[in-house]
């Protein structure tokens, strides 16, 4: 899975401790929806999605 700069900046801001499930939960996510790209648009959607879920 390709991820753009500037959403590989976004996911350093995660805690080290659950970035790798971050990261294969927006993967899980960009697959689903047939993405090869991981911009900072969908980053930020996945993550909105995460916390209405919680």
């Amino acid at each position: 899975m390709n991820w753009t700069s500037d959403a590989e900046k976004a996911l350093r801001e995660v805690p080290f401790f659950v970035r790798p499930a971050v990261r294969r939960r927006i993967e899980s996510m960009a697959s689903d929806q047939k993405r090869d790209l991981i911009d900072c648009d969908f980053y930020q959607e996945a993550r909105s999605q995460f916390a209405r879920r919680s």
